[in-house]
């Protein structure tokens, strides 16, 4: 029987229920700020990430992370968030651990909404002041899933996959070039994984000096050579965390085969010690070259590889996904014009053309920090080709120069002009069906062209519209 006294809840109209992963099992609420006709979203969250549905809880002021590792019923009240819909909550909340044979599995939340419309609006307020420098913090710690912007469906892949990869005990690869957003899926995926609360710690593999690897990894014993301490190792600091290894490739191959031999018995020995240490490290690893190239130039191994394949992503190079570029324009902008208090509303389409055919070797790192060099020193409201920073002009040229050649090329090249138009205009049409759900309006709005010239073409290439819906 629950003491009202100590917890002064007369009625809830929210239940949630988490594991000990934070991942929600049961959602319900019945919100009487809205009218009977509101539908009840919430039973949509189920199998969700917790702070993925309501991403501006703090874990240090969560009622749900205080229960289950403290094992302990917990009660608060006005507790002030915003949903991933961004509707504003104020709640008293009694939250109760799971616990089945002595460990916590989990919680109940039980959950009384006292918004009022004053303090809705306030918190309202409140939430966007305080929240004003997420978009601009992009690249902090953070970082989450639904911070990751993309349309390209190999990307959107990746996201999926890397969910799934957070939630196991298993290593993962993740390659492609520099500036890809490798950085980003490891911290989303620490952050989605059951190990968040765990120390994260980075090591760029490049930066260690090859005399000083293993004892950087594993740790020293007194007396292992002329003045050696007793010191931790990587490994040892990130038990029961996560470690990323970046540039991997930059290990010497010796330590590869250790480092190997950790992953497969989960246990280290510090340089200079006989005695085995058990660990529980969550390792992923990155680097900058496709696996089978860095493995012909002895860069990897191959069995090191091999026991990272079963979990690999690869970051596809911005100049093949040029479906993003045009986003990551105007989130930079708008980013850029709060960081620098500017006014800038987008590009024009002689730029973008030229964004469109840049080949981008700096991938998104290359555009962010074009956008923002251009934001920084904007006196108008749209950037034209004359305001890319200097280094650029060489670029423009180049491409310029590429295009003469182009067009002096002979008649045989065009052979299958037609063929490759049509594919790429089939593609296009099925990334904006995927992109709009299979909503014409919006696939042909997307498109600029007319609703009826889109149905034209679906037909025309046989695009079955139910398996976009």
């Amino acid at each position: 029987m629950i003491n009202k006294d100590a917890y002064p809840i007369d009625y809830i109209d929210s239940v949630l229920i988490v594991n000990n992963y934070y991942r929600i099992l049961h959602s319900f609420r019945l919100n009487p700020r809205f009218d009977d006709s509101e539908e009840n979203i919430y039973s949509n969250y189920a199998d969700k990430q917790f702070f993925e549905i309501y991403p501006n809880i703090k874990e240090n002021e969560s009622s749900i992370v205080e229960c289950i590792t403290q094992r302990k019923t917990v009660y608060k009240e006005n507790q002030i968030f915003k949903d991933v819909k961004g509707n504003v909550f104020n709640t008293k909340n009694l939250t109760i651990p799971i616990i089945k044979k002595g460990k916590v599995i989990g919680a109940v939340e039980l959950s009384k909404d006292i918004t009022s419309i004053e303090n809705d609006l306030e918190s309202k307020s409140n939430l966007k002041e305080n929240n004003k420098s997420i978009d601009t913090n992009y690249n902090n710690e953070n970082i989450k899933f639904e911070n990751i912007i993309t349309i390209n469906n190999t990307m959107l892949d990746n996201i999926e996959k890397a969910k799934i990869y957070s939630q196991l005990d298993r290593p993962v690869l993740i390659y492609g070039e520099t500036g890809t957003g490798k950085e980003m899926f490891v911290q989303a995926m620490v952050n989605y994984s059951s190990r968040r609360n765990e120390k994260l710690v980075i090591q760029n593999c490049a930066a260690i000096p090859e005399n000083l690897f293993e004892t950087i990894l594993f740790g020293t014993e007194s007396g292992a050579y002329t003045g050696a301490r007793k010191t931790k190792g990587l490994f040892e600091t990130a038990n029961k965390g996560t470690l990323f290894l970046d540039e991997i490739n930059s290990m010497p191959l010796n330590l590869q085969a250790k480092l190997l031999r950790v992953l497969q018995d989960k246990k280290i020995r510090a340089v200079g010690s006989i005695v085995e240490k058990k660990i529980d490290v969550k390792i992923i690893a990155a680097m900058n070259v496709e696996p089978m190239e860095a493995i012909k130039n002895k860069l990897l191994r191959e069995d090191l590889f091999y026991r990272l394949s079963s979990g690999t992503l690869r970051m596809v190079p911005l100049r093949e996904r040029k479906e993003d570029i045009s986003i990551y324009i105007n989130t930079f902008i708008r980013i850029f014009n709060q960081i620098y208090d500017k006014e800038v509303s987008g590009v024009s389409n002689e730029l973008l053309k030229f964004f469109m055919e840049y080949d981008w070797r700096g991938n998104v790192r290359e555009l962010k920090h074009i956008i923002e060099s251009m934001v920084s020193i904007a006196k108008c409201k749209t950037f034209e080709i004359n305001h890319l920073p200097i280094y650029m002009k060489s670029k423009i040229k180049k491409n310029t120069s590429n295009q003469n050649k182009i067009d002096n090329i002979n008649s045989f090249s065009f052979a299958s002009l037609n063929g490759t138009l049509s594919k790429v205009e089939k593609d296009l049409i099925i990334k904006a069906l995927v992109y709009t759900k299979g909503n014409l309006t919006k696939a042909g709005t997307l498109l600029k062209i007319p609703r009826q010239t889109l149905k034209y073409k679906i037909n025309k290439y046989n695009i079955d519209i139910k398996k976009f819906k």
